[in-house]
Protein backbone atom coordinates (compact mmCIF):
# COMPACT_ATOMS: atom_id res chain seq x y z
CA UNK A 1 0.00 0.00 0.00
CA UNK A 2 1.69 3.08 -0.58
CA UNK A 3 2.55 6.20 1.85
CA UNK A 4 0.02 8.32 0.57
CA UNK A 5 -2.88 5.69 1.17
CA UNK A 6 -1.67 4.71 4.45
CA UNK A 7 -1.67 8.41 5.49
CA UNK A 8 -4.98 8.91 4.30
CA UNK A 9 -6.06 5.85 6.23
CA UNK A 10 -4.48 7.18 9.29
CA UNK A 11 -6.09 10.78 8.68
CA UNK A 12 -9.21 9.13 8.63
CA UNK A 13 -9.33 7.10 11.36
CA UNK A 14 -8.01 9.76 13.60
CA UNK A 15 -10.40 11.98 12.63
CA UNK A 16 -13.40 9.58 13.42
CA UNK A 17 -11.92 9.10 16.96
CA UNK A 18 -11.98 12.33 17.17
CA UNK A 19 -14.99 13.11 16.12
CA UNK A 20 -16.62 10.30 17.98
CA UNK A 21 -15.42 10.96 21.13
CA UNK A 22 -15.88 14.23 21.30
CA UNK A 23 -19.81 13.87 20.82
CA UNK A 24 -19.46 10.82 23.36
CA UNK A 25 -18.07 13.18 25.77
CA UNK A 26 -20.73 15.75 25.51
CA UNK A 27 -23.16 13.50 25.05
CA UNK A 28 -21.95 11.71 28.59
CA UNK A 29 -22.00 14.75 30.57
CA UNK A 30 -24.65 16.84 29.18
CA UNK A 31 -25.68 19.51 29.96
CA UNK A 32 -22.58 19.73 32.01
CA UNK A 33 -21.47 19.04 35.62
CA UNK A 34 -22.31 21.77 38.29
CA UNK A 35 -20.26 21.92 41.16
CA UNK A 36 -20.78 25.02 43.82
CA UNK A 37 -18.59 27.18 41.58
CA UNK A 38 -20.40 27.11 38.98
CA UNK A 39 -23.82 27.34 40.62
CA UNK A 40 -22.53 30.65 42.04
CA UNK A 41 -21.48 31.73 38.82
CA UNK A 42 -24.82 30.88 36.91
CA UNK A 43 -26.86 32.30 39.81
CA UNK A 44 -24.80 35.65 38.64
CA UNK A 45 -25.43 35.48 35.27
CA UNK A 46 -29.08 35.31 35.57
CA UNK A 47 -29.63 38.13 38.31
CA UNK A 48 -26.92 40.25 36.34
CA UNK A 49 -25.30 41.03 39.61
CA UNK A 50 -21.59 39.96 39.73
CA UNK A 51 -19.20 39.62 42.29
CA UNK A 52 -15.20 38.98 41.94
CA UNK A 53 -15.37 35.82 43.82
CA UNK A 54 -15.33 33.92 40.47
CA UNK A 55 -14.29 35.21 37.03
CA UNK A 56 -17.08 37.85 36.14
CA UNK A 57 -15.87 37.72 32.53
CA UNK A 58 -17.30 33.88 33.17
CA UNK A 59 -20.34 35.12 34.58
CA UNK A 60 -20.69 37.50 32.04
CA UNK A 61 -19.97 35.23 29.11
CA UNK A 62 -22.54 32.78 30.53
CA UNK A 63 -25.49 35.22 30.83
CA UNK A 64 -25.09 36.24 27.45
CA UNK A 65 -25.84 32.52 26.24
CA UNK A 66 -28.82 32.31 28.99
CA UNK A 67 -30.72 34.56 26.81
CA UNK A 68 -30.30 32.04 24.12
CA UNK A 69 -30.41 29.08 25.40
CA UNK A 70 -30.56 28.72 29.56
CA UNK A 71 -28.61 26.20 31.85
CA UNK A 72 -25.00 25.28 31.38
CA UNK A 73 -25.12 23.22 27.97
CA UNK A 74 -24.01 26.30 26.15
CA UNK A 75 -20.85 26.85 28.53
CA UNK A 76 -20.20 22.83 28.21
CA UNK A 77 -20.43 23.16 24.52
CA UNK A 78 -18.03 26.11 24.49
CA UNK A 79 -15.34 24.37 26.39
CA UNK A 80 -15.96 21.22 24.60
CA UNK A 81 -15.58 23.16 20.95
CA UNK A 82 -12.42 24.89 21.93
CA UNK A 83 -11.14 21.17 23.74
CA UNK A 84 -11.42 19.82 20.59
CA UNK A 85 -11.11 22.16 18.26
CA UNK A 86 -7.44 22.93 19.86
CA UNK A 87 -6.26 18.96 19.49
CA UNK A 88 -7.71 19.01 16.13
CA UNK A 89 -5.36 21.76 14.80
CA UNK A 90 -2.53 19.87 16.04
CA UNK A 91 -3.53 16.40 14.84
CA UNK A 92 -3.84 18.12 11.72
CA UNK A 93 -0.73 19.91 11.18
CA UNK A 94 1.70 16.86 12.52
CA UNK A 95 -0.71 14.72 9.82
CA UNK A 96 -0.25 18.09 7.24
CA UNK A 97 3.74 17.43 8.12
CA UNK A 98 3.14 13.23 6.81
CA UNK A 99 4.22 13.16 11.49
CA UNK A 100 1.32 10.33 11.73
CA UNK A 101 2.82 8.83 14.81
CA UNK A 102 3.06 12.51 16.59
CA UNK A 103 -0.76 12.65 15.16
CA UNK A 104 -1.28 9.33 16.92
CA UNK A 105 0.25 10.57 19.85
CA UNK A 106 -1.56 13.64 19.98
CA UNK A 107 -4.96 11.57 19.56
CA UNK A 108 -3.71 9.75 23.12
CA UNK A 109 -2.82 12.75 24.75
CA UNK A 110 -6.21 14.26 23.83
CA UNK A 111 -8.22 11.30 25.39
CA UNK A 112 -6.32 11.27 29.06
CA UNK A 113 -9.11 9.97 31.23
CA UNK A 114 -8.48 12.81 33.79
CA UNK A 115 -8.76 15.49 31.05
CA UNK A 116 -11.69 13.79 30.09
CA UNK A 117 -13.80 13.95 32.76
CA UNK A 118 -12.60 17.56 33.81
CA UNK A 119 -13.95 18.72 30.80
CA UNK A 120 -17.28 17.61 31.76
CA UNK A 121 -18.29 20.12 33.97
CA UNK A 122 -18.47 23.64 33.81
CA UNK A 123 -15.60 25.11 35.39
CA UNK A 124 -13.28 28.47 35.16
CA UNK A 125 -10.15 25.92 34.78
CA UNK A 126 -12.24 23.74 31.81
CA UNK A 127 -12.47 26.70 29.79
CA UNK A 128 -9.15 28.44 30.20
CA UNK A 129 -7.63 25.12 29.08
CA UNK A 130 -9.98 24.76 26.26
CA UNK A 131 -9.01 28.43 24.91
CA UNK A 132 -5.18 27.52 25.48
CA UNK A 133 -5.66 24.45 23.72
CA UNK A 134 -7.21 26.63 20.91
CA UNK A 135 -4.47 28.97 21.00
CA UNK A 136 -1.53 26.21 21.14
CA UNK A 137 -3.23 24.97 18.11
CA UNK A 138 -3.42 27.85 15.84
CA UNK A 139 0.17 28.23 17.44
CA UNK A 140 1.47 24.86 15.92
CA UNK A 141 0.32 26.25 12.61
CA UNK A 142 1.71 29.97 12.55
CA UNK A 143 5.15 30.75 10.37
CA UNK A 144 7.86 33.20 11.21
CA UNK A 145 6.35 36.15 9.71
CA UNK A 146 3.48 34.96 8.44
CA UNK A 147 -0.11 34.11 9.49
CA UNK A 148 -1.44 37.20 10.95
CA UNK A 149 -4.98 36.38 11.22
CA UNK A 150 -4.12 32.79 13.13
CA UNK A 151 -1.95 35.44 15.40
CA UNK A 152 -4.57 37.66 16.06
CA UNK A 153 -7.27 35.03 16.80
CA UNK A 154 -4.51 33.25 19.18
CA UNK A 155 -4.10 36.66 20.91
CA UNK A 156 -7.44 37.56 21.07
CA UNK A 157 -7.83 34.00 22.88
CA UNK A 158 -4.71 34.36 25.06
CA UNK A 159 -6.45 37.72 26.37
CA UNK A 160 -9.70 36.05 27.12
CA UNK A 161 -8.50 33.40 28.88
CA UNK A 162 -6.49 35.49 31.21
CA UNK A 163 -9.86 37.18 32.57
CA UNK A 164 -10.41 33.22 33.91
CA UNK A 165 -8.32 33.26 36.72
CA UNK A 166 -6.09 36.33 38.71
CA UNK A 167 -2.76 33.61 38.00
CA UNK A 168 -3.71 32.64 34.75
CA UNK A 169 -1.73 35.18 33.10
CA UNK A 170 1.41 32.89 34.16
CA UNK A 171 0.29 30.57 31.63
CA UNK A 172 -0.75 33.27 28.96
CA UNK A 173 2.75 34.88 28.61
CA UNK A 174 4.83 32.17 27.18
CA UNK A 175 2.71 31.81 24.33
CA UNK A 176 1.39 35.89 23.97
CA UNK A 177 5.16 36.10 23.27
CA UNK A 178 5.30 33.39 20.85
CA UNK A 179 2.51 35.12 19.10
CA UNK A 180 4.36 38.53 18.82
CA UNK A 181 6.52 39.12 15.68
CA UNK A 182 9.71 37.88 15.92
CA UNK A 183 11.63 41.18 15.87
CA UNK A 184 10.48 42.58 18.99
CA UNK A 185 11.94 39.07 20.85
CA UNK A 186 14.96 38.74 18.39
CA UNK A 187 17.63 39.18 21.03
CA UNK A 188 17.61 37.96 25.06
CA UNK A 189 17.11 41.29 25.99
CA UNK A 190 14.14 42.43 23.82
CA UNK A 191 13.24 38.56 24.41
CA UNK A 192 13.09 39.60 28.30
CA UNK A 193 11.69 43.07 27.81
CA UNK A 194 8.65 41.68 25.80
CA UNK A 195 7.95 38.93 28.49
CA UNK A 196 8.45 41.91 31.05
CA UNK A 197 5.61 44.10 29.43
CA UNK A 198 3.57 41.25 28.03
CA UNK A 199 3.25 39.71 31.54
CA UNK A 200 2.36 43.13 33.06
CA UNK A 201 -0.62 43.30 30.26
CA UNK A 202 -2.05 40.43 31.03
CA UNK A 203 -2.10 40.59 34.64
CA UNK A 204 -3.95 43.76 34.24
CA UNK A 205 -7.01 42.11 32.26
CA UNK A 206 -8.55 40.75 34.49
CA UNK A 207 -8.68 43.36 37.01
CA UNK A 208 -9.74 45.66 34.02
CA UNK A 209 -12.22 42.87 32.53
CA UNK A 210 -13.85 43.01 36.28
CA UNK A 211 -14.22 46.58 36.00
CA UNK A 212 -15.58 46.71 32.54
CA UNK A 213 -18.49 44.60 33.78
CA UNK A 214 -18.91 46.16 37.07
CA UNK A 215 -18.03 43.61 39.49
CA UNK A 216 -18.46 44.54 43.24
CA UNK A 217 -14.70 43.43 45.35
CA UNK A 218 -15.90 39.97 47.22
CA UNK A 219 -12.27 40.50 48.65
CA UNK A 220 -11.49 36.77 47.45
CA UNK A 221 -8.07 38.02 48.20
CA UNK A 222 -8.34 37.54 51.59
CA UNK A 223 -8.66 34.12 51.06
CA UNK A 224 -5.09 33.45 50.59
CA UNK A 225 -4.07 35.73 53.10
CA UNK A 226 -6.09 33.80 55.44
CA UNK A 227 -4.23 30.62 54.48
CA UNK A 228 -1.49 31.79 54.80
CA UNK A 229 -1.63 33.64 57.98
CA UNK A 230 -2.68 30.40 59.39
CA UNK A 231 -0.11 28.54 58.04
CA UNK A 232 2.43 31.19 59.42
CA UNK A 233 0.86 30.96 63.09
CA UNK A 234 0.69 27.05 63.09
CA UNK A 235 4.15 27.03 62.17
CA UNK A 236 6.14 29.64 64.38
CA UNK A 237 3.71 29.10 67.23
CA UNK A 238 2.92 32.82 67.25
CA UNK A 239 -0.53 34.33 66.18
CA UNK A 240 -0.10 36.58 62.86
CA UNK A 241 -3.58 37.53 62.82
CA UNK A 242 -4.79 40.72 63.53
CA UNK A 243 -6.43 41.00 67.10
CA UNK A 244 -9.45 39.03 66.88
CA UNK A 245 -11.52 38.41 70.13
CA UNK A 246 -10.48 34.80 70.29
CA UNK A 247 -9.13 33.51 73.38
CA UNK A 248 -5.69 31.79 72.34
CA UNK A 249 -5.56 32.03 68.91
CA UNK A 250 -2.65 30.05 68.35
CA UNK A 251 -4.23 27.29 69.99
CA UNK A 252 -7.63 27.75 68.35
CA UNK A 253 -5.84 27.86 64.99
CA UNK A 254 -3.61 24.51 65.58
CA UNK A 255 -7.36 22.92 65.21
CA UNK A 256 -8.73 24.76 62.05
CA UNK A 257 -5.59 24.51 60.20
CA UNK A 258 -5.06 22.42 57.24
CA UNK A 259 -2.19 22.38 54.68
CA UNK A 260 -4.85 20.89 52.47
CA UNK A 261 -7.13 23.61 51.89
CA UNK A 262 -7.80 27.07 53.33
CA UNK A 263 -11.73 26.48 53.51
CA UNK A 264 -11.77 25.59 57.42
CA UNK A 265 -11.82 29.58 57.42
CA UNK A 266 -14.64 29.83 54.91
CA UNK A 267 -18.07 30.42 56.45
CA UNK A 268 -19.42 27.15 54.09
CA UNK A 269 -17.70 24.45 56.08
CA UNK A 270 -20.22 22.74 58.72
CA UNK A 271 -17.89 23.62 62.00
CA UNK A 272 -16.41 27.02 60.43
CA UNK A 273 -12.84 28.30 62.89
CA UNK A 274 -13.72 30.90 64.84
CA UNK A 275 -10.45 32.39 63.38
CA UNK A 276 -13.10 32.73 60.74
CA UNK A 277 -13.02 35.06 57.39
CA UNK A 278 -15.71 37.43 58.32
CA UNK A 279 -14.56 37.85 61.15
CA UNK A 280 -10.43 38.62 59.90
CA UNK A 281 -12.22 41.05 57.40
CA UNK A 282 -14.16 42.98 59.94
CA UNK A 283 -11.57 43.60 62.54
CA UNK A 284 -9.05 44.79 59.86
CA UNK A 285 -11.76 47.12 59.11
CA UNK A 286 -12.32 48.35 62.17
CA UNK A 287 -8.73 49.04 63.06
CA UNK A 288 -8.45 50.06 59.74
CA UNK A 289 -5.50 47.64 58.83
CA UNK A 290 -4.44 46.65 55.71
CA UNK A 291 -4.66 43.04 55.07
CA UNK A 292 -1.81 43.11 52.27
CA UNK A 293 0.43 44.80 54.77
CA UNK A 294 -0.70 42.79 57.15
CA UNK A 295 0.11 39.42 55.30
CA UNK A 296 3.68 40.63 53.64
CA UNK A 297 5.12 42.09 57.41
CA UNK A 298 3.70 38.34 58.84
CA UNK A 299 6.13 36.73 55.83
CA UNK A 300 9.11 38.91 56.78
CA UNK A 301 8.62 38.15 60.32
CA UNK A 302 8.56 34.19 59.49
CA UNK A 303 10.34 33.49 56.38
CA UNK A 304 10.65 29.95 57.70
CA UNK A 305 7.41 29.23 58.99
CA UNK A 306 5.65 30.46 55.58
CA UNK A 307 8.00 28.63 53.52
CA UNK A 308 7.23 25.32 55.79
CA UNK A 309 3.74 26.03 55.39
CA UNK A 310 3.90 26.88 51.30
CA UNK A 311 6.29 23.54 50.61
CA UNK A 312 3.62 21.53 52.63
CA UNK A 313 0.61 22.39 50.79
CA UNK A 314 2.49 22.22 47.45
CA UNK A 315 3.17 18.91 47.99
CA UNK A 316 -0.23 17.98 48.61
CA UNK A 317 -1.63 19.92 45.87
CA UNK A 318 0.78 18.56 43.22
CA UNK A 319 0.65 15.03 44.90
CA UNK A 320 4.11 14.45 45.30
CA UNK A 321 4.79 12.54 48.71
CA UNK A 322 1.85 11.90 49.95
CA UNK A 323 -0.03 8.80 51.04
CA UNK A 324 -3.86 8.87 50.24
CA UNK A 325 -5.90 10.70 47.66
CA UNK A 326 -6.42 13.92 49.22
CA UNK A 327 -9.55 14.30 47.54
CA UNK A 328 -12.02 12.80 44.97
CA UNK A 329 -9.99 13.79 41.56
CA UNK A 330 -13.07 14.79 39.78
CA UNK A 331 -16.86 15.00 39.81
CA UNK A 332 -19.02 12.21 39.08
CA UNK A 333 -22.52 14.65 39.60
CA UNK A 334 -23.60 17.89 39.65
CA UNK A 335 -24.19 19.35 43.25
CA UNK A 336 -27.68 19.49 44.27
CA UNK A 337 -29.14 23.27 42.36
CA UNK A 338 -33.16 25.04 42.71
CA UNK A 339 -32.62 24.81 38.70
CA UNK A 340 -32.56 21.14 38.42
CA UNK A 341 -29.73 20.86 36.25
CA UNK A 342 -28.38 17.29 36.69
CA UNK A 343 -26.41 14.68 34.74
CA UNK A 344 -28.16 11.51 34.45
CA UNK A 345 -25.86 8.29 34.99
CA UNK A 346 -24.69 6.49 32.40
CA UNK A 347 -22.13 4.07 30.96
CA UNK A 348 -19.99 6.27 29.30
CA UNK A 349 -19.56 8.77 32.17
CA UNK A 350 -19.25 5.53 34.50
CA UNK A 351 -16.27 4.74 32.07
CA UNK A 352 -14.52 7.81 32.16
CA UNK A 353 -14.88 8.40 35.50
CA UNK A 354 -13.54 4.59 36.12
CA UNK A 355 -10.51 5.40 33.92
CA UNK A 356 -9.84 8.76 35.62
CA UNK A 357 -10.09 7.26 38.81
CA UNK A 358 -7.51 4.69 37.95
CA UNK A 359 -5.15 7.42 36.39
CA UNK A 360 -5.34 9.30 38.88
CA UNK A 361 -3.28 7.14 41.34
CA UNK A 362 -0.37 6.47 39.14
CA UNK A 363 2.11 8.85 38.27
CA UNK A 364 0.21 10.24 35.48
CA UNK A 365 -1.85 11.38 37.85
CA UNK A 366 0.38 13.51 39.92
CA UNK A 367 0.45 17.19 38.84
CA UNK A 368 4.38 17.56 39.71
CA UNK A 369 4.95 14.75 37.29
CA UNK A 370 3.52 17.26 34.69
CA UNK A 371 5.70 19.91 35.72
CA UNK A 372 9.09 17.02 36.01
CA UNK A 373 7.71 16.75 31.89
CA UNK A 374 7.67 20.20 31.14
CA UNK A 375 11.01 20.98 32.59
CA UNK A 376 12.40 17.96 30.88
CA UNK A 377 11.09 19.44 27.46
CA UNK A 378 12.78 22.30 28.36
CA UNK A 379 16.21 20.89 28.87
CA UNK A 380 15.93 19.02 26.01
CA UNK A 381 14.23 21.87 23.13
CA UNK A 382 17.41 23.12 22.23
CA UNK A 383 18.75 22.00 18.77
CA UNK A 384 15.20 20.00 18.23
CA UNK A 385 12.84 21.18 15.24
CA UNK A 386 9.55 21.92 17.36
CA UNK A 387 11.40 23.75 19.73
CA UNK A 388 10.00 26.90 18.80
CA UNK A 389 6.58 25.42 19.57
CA UNK A 390 7.85 23.04 22.79
CA UNK A 391 9.45 25.68 24.92
CA UNK A 392 6.19 28.20 24.94
CA UNK A 393 4.13 25.28 25.70
CA UNK A 394 6.33 24.19 28.16
CA UNK A 395 6.97 27.31 29.89
CA UNK A 396 3.40 27.76 29.94
CA UNK A 397 2.85 24.73 31.88
CA UNK A 398 6.05 25.49 34.51
CA UNK A 399 4.88 28.82 34.98
CA UNK A 400 1.34 28.14 35.67
CA UNK A 401 1.86 25.12 37.62
CA UNK A 402 4.77 26.17 39.56
CA UNK A 403 2.54 29.26 40.45
CA UNK A 404 0.81 27.10 43.14
CA UNK A 405 3.31 26.95 44.72
CA UNK A 406 2.60 30.53 46.21
CA UNK A 407 -1.05 31.43 45.54
CA UNK A 408 -2.79 28.13 45.69
CA UNK A 409 -5.56 27.79 48.44
CA UNK A 410 -7.04 24.41 47.78
CA UNK A 411 -5.78 20.97 46.07
CA UNK A 412 -8.00 20.34 43.50
CA UNK A 413 -6.42 18.25 40.41
CA UNK A 414 -8.98 20.82 38.30
CA UNK A 415 -6.28 24.10 39.11
CA UNK A 416 -3.69 21.70 37.03
CA UNK A 417 -5.41 21.12 34.17
CA UNK A 418 -3.59 22.94 31.82
CA UNK A 419 -0.34 22.21 33.24
CA UNK A 420 -1.53 18.46 32.04
CA UNK A 421 -2.45 19.01 28.46
CA UNK A 422 0.45 21.54 27.97
CA UNK A 423 3.19 19.20 29.12
CA UNK A 424 1.63 16.24 27.33
CA UNK A 425 1.08 18.09 24.35
CA UNK A 426 5.27 20.19 24.51
CA UNK A 427 6.06 16.29 25.64
CA UNK A 428 5.00 14.06 22.23
CA UNK A 429 6.33 16.59 19.92
CA UNK A 430 9.93 16.54 21.72
CA UNK A 431 9.72 12.49 20.93
CA UNK A 432 8.08 12.69 17.53
CA UNK A 433 11.42 15.08 17.18
CA UNK A 434 13.80 12.40 18.64
CA UNK A 435 12.19 9.33 17.21
CA UNK A 436 12.73 11.66 13.56
CA UNK A 437 16.32 11.27 13.83
CA UNK A 438 16.82 14.97 15.16
CA UNK A 439 20.18 15.18 16.96
CA UNK A 440 20.31 15.18 20.48
CA UNK A 441 23.66 14.64 22.70
CA UNK A 442 23.32 11.37 25.01
CA UNK A 443 24.07 13.72 28.23
CA UNK A 444 21.30 16.59 26.97
CA UNK A 445 18.77 13.48 26.73
CA UNK A 446 19.60 12.12 30.23
CA UNK A 447 19.23 15.33 31.90
CA UNK A 448 16.19 16.21 30.71
CA UNK A 449 14.92 12.37 31.69
CA UNK A 450 16.55 13.53 35.25
CA UNK A 451 13.25 15.27 36.41
CA UNK A 452 11.06 12.64 35.97
CA UNK A 453 12.32 10.02 37.18
CA UNK A 454 13.34 11.49 40.45
CA UNK A 455 9.64 12.78 40.97
CA UNK A 456 8.57 9.03 40.08
CA UNK A 457 11.19 7.04 41.94
CA UNK A 458 10.60 9.33 45.02
CA UNK A 459 6.75 9.55 44.62
CA UNK A 460 6.30 5.82 44.24
CA UNK A 461 8.33 5.21 47.60
CA UNK A 462 7.05 7.12 49.74
CA UNK A 463 3.71 5.46 49.02
CA UNK A 464 4.98 1.89 48.61
CA UNK A 465 6.68 2.75 52.59
CA UNK A 466 3.46 4.02 53.58
CA UNK A 467 1.12 0.89 53.13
Amino acid sequence: MPLTRISRSIAIAVALIVLSVSFLQAAAYWPGLMTWDAIRQYDQALSGDFDDWHPPAMGWLWREFSQIYAGPSPMLTLQLALYWGGFTLLIAKALRTGRWGLAIALTIAALMPISMALMGAVLKDCLMAGALLSVAGLLAWVRPGCDPWFRAIALILVVAAATLRFNAALACIPLAVMLLPGRVRSTPMRLASCSVIVGLILFCVMPAANRLIGARPSGVETSLIMFDLGGITEFSSVNVFPAVPVANPVAVNHHCYSPVRWDPYSWWVDEPCPIGFELVRATLKARHQNATLLWISAIVAHPIAYAEHRLRHFNINTRFLVHDQIERPVQVASVTNVWGYQVTPNPALATIDHAALAMAVTPLGWPITWLAIALGVVIAAPGLPSRRFTVPLALSALLYGSGYLVVSVASEIRYHLWTMLAAAIACVFTISDVFNDARLKKTRLAFSCLPLTIVVLLGTIWRVLAL
